[in-house]
């Protein structure tokens, strides 16, 4: 994603919590600002940590908070693991394929074409009203298999 498609996502963010009356705070805007400027799927606590940069009196319960609104309204993404480490995605805030990395738990989104047939041979095969998907693959990065041989 490119600086000025992360600026057009932040204020379709934005205006999404306006439209559904939702103040915008400054530290309800730093979240937004990092989650559609994030390369990877923060997790709250990250979220938090970046926040308390610029505003060291926030608490993490504001984060919690914009992120509970931003589902509701459907412009973030919850990747919920049985840990409960849970990671957010502002940039695909709908349903797309991830790879994960069980070692450094990086969250890659690859590009697959074939997904939308993938949906339609499944709603063909049983007969389900497919409303939302996920599909993860998990792993070991390049990264964590270059240092397993060392």
């Amino acid at each position: 994603m490119s600086k000025s498609d992360k600026e057009a996502r932040l204020e379709q963010m934005v205006e999404s919590l306006k439209k559904t009356n939702h103040r915008i705070t400054p530290q309800r805007l730093a979240v937004l600002d990092i989650l559609a400027h994030s390369h990877g799927h923060p997790s709250v606590e990250k979220i938090y940590e970046q926040v308390r940069v610029s505003f060291p009196t926030t608490s993490i319960a504001t984060v919690y908070k914009t992120i509970s609104i931003l589902k509701e309204i459907n412009q973030v993404l919850e990747l919920g693991f049985p840990d409960g480490s849970n990671r957010y995605d502002g940039n695909k805030p709908f349903p797309h394929p991830h790879v994960i990395c069980i070692k450094c738990r990086t969250i890659f989104d690859p590009e697959l074409e074939t997904l939308n047939d993938f949906t339609r041979e499944i709603t063909q095969q049983t007969g389900f009203a497919i409303t939302t998907h996920r599909l993860d693959f998990f792993g070991l990065c390049r990264e964590c298999q270059e240092g397993q041989q060392e």
